[in-house]
Order: structure tokens, then sequence, then C-alpha cells
């Protein structure tokens, strides 16, 4: 094994946790910055896009590093518009007490409607930017990405042991009460299942890929994705601080009482002088 084979799995990781940790910064600085985080992710998203159509058809290695990057960089862009409350759902309300059923899930799809549909769209932008092209690496980061986050947050909303509220952001805290607590549900063993195999087949892949071609590069990149999307699913349900790992993110966190009461408005609402 040479630094050939090893190094898009090393970039994967430095992605995944240092652009975790970017934006938990960028979320928690005071929310007159908000408009300039989303109209800085707005161009870099954009250059993206340039980006992927223009290497939809390159199948070098650097193409490929290329093409994973811009998948990520669109993906950060409906993370930021999540984190901020910009785009979210029409409910921003807690859980109503003692729901359950039909109206628990409906009042949890309330809370994050738009933000999905966000996911959707900005697939469907990817998709055309790199329609008849041979490169897909970006298009599949983005759908592994939003595979991966559906079944953690069904694995939230059914019940896990760590649930990750300390991440989040003030102005979403009510998230949290759709949340369960406990040790296990049962989608989890599935969802863990499915992670498993499909990181087994790309990093198949990868080895049966020419040494340090852009297959095998691309396939490495993916595998790591998921595989890194498997550890989060399973940082659920150990009894260890998971939090931990993430909290150099919440450095620039602004306190809560400095949330205003309807998260569209941090966008353009100046911040409030404390007494």
């Amino acid at each position: 094994m040479t630094w050939l084979d090893v190094a898009p799995a090393a970039y994967a990781i430095l992605w995944w946790w240092s652009g975790t940790v970017l934006i938990l910064l960028l979320d928690g600085l005071p929310r007159r910055n908000y408009r300039w985080t989303l109209l800085a992710a707005a161009v870099v998203a954009a250059v993206a896009l340039y980006a992927l159509s223009a290497t939809r058809d390159a199948t070098s290695a650097a193409a490929m590093y290329c093409a994973f990057t811009c998948g990520l960089l669109v993906w950060s862009l409906v993370e930021i518009s999540f984190l901020t409350g910009a785009l979210t759902g029409p409910s921003r309300r807690e859980c109503p007490p003692g729901a359950s059923g039909w109206v628990r899930f409906r009042a949890a799809l309330g809370t994050l409607a738009h933000h999905e549909l966000a996911i959707l769209a900005a697939a469907a932008v990817i998709a055309l930017a790199t329609a008849r092209g041979t490169n897909l690496t970006g298009l599949a980061t983005f759908l592994a990405l939003w595979a991966m986050r559906q079944s953690a947050k069904l694995n939230l909303y059914l019940g896990v042991r760590n649930t990750g509220e300390a991440l989040l952001p003030p102005h979403l805290a009510y998230l949290g009460s759709y949340f369960r607590r406990r040790p296990m549900n049962a989608l989890f063993p599935w969802s863990v299942t499915v992670l498993t195999v499909a990181a087994t087949g790309l990093i198949l892949a990868a080895v049966l890929a020419p040494a340090g071609s852009g297959e095998a590069v691309a396939f490495t990149l993916l595998a790591t994705l998921v595989v890194l999307g498997a550890l989060e699913h399973w940082l659920m349900v150990l009894p260890i601080d998971v939090d931990a790992m993430w909290r150099i993110g919440l450095r620039t966190r602004v306190d809560a009482s400095d949330a205003p009461r309807d998260p569209l408005r941090a966008i353009a609402e100046p911040p409030r002088l404390r007494p």
C-alpha cells in the first residue's frame, strides 16, 4: 500500500471533521453575521456547481477529488441554511406534549419540510449540472450524504442514547423535543447493516480498480464517507461523550438569550444590546 492508496481516505476524513467544525463555528457567530455566511456559502456552492459541470466528463484522479469536494460544498450550503434557521420548516414549535404516532410525525415533519425540499432541489441541480457526464462522483457524494442524514434523523426521532442536542444552536433548540433518548431503536440495526454493506461494496470496488486511477480515488472517497456515516450512527448509541469531538466548533456560540424568536429574522435583525 502506498500513499496514493490512503490519500483519498485521509482527504475525506479531513473534510468530514474540519467541515463540520467550520459549519458549527460559523453558525455560532452572532446572528448579524448570518446573511454574510449564507451569501458566502451560496457563492461557494455556485462555483462548485460550475466546477461539477466543467469536470463531468473528466475521469482523472484530480477530477474525482474536485467532484467530491464540490458535492460536499453544495451540501454545506444546505446545512448552513438549515442551522442558521433560514430554511427549516413552516413550524418552529416544540413537540406537542403527549403527542405520538401520526400527530408527532406530522409535527416533526413540519419543522423540517423546507429543509427537505431544499435538499431535493440541490440534488436536482447537481444532476442537471452533471447530466450526460461520466464523472458522477459529486452527485454520488451528495446523495450519500442525503441518505445517511435521513437515516440519522429517523434514528434520532425513534430514539438513541446520544442525541447531540448540545450541538443545536439556540434558535433550533425546539428540535430537541422531537428526539427520543433510549439505548437503541428497531431501525438502528437496519441502518448500520445497510451502511456496512454499502461501504464494503465501495471498498471492494476501490481495491479492484487500477491503483492511482480516477476510479480508485472516487470509490475510496465514497467508501470513506460511508464508513464515517456508519461511525456517526454507532456514536449515537455507544455510552461515550460524543459531543466532545465537536466541542471546538462551539467556541463561537452566542448566548441563548441572543437568539431571535423567529429564526428567519436572524438574517436581517440587528443584535440586541445587553444591559
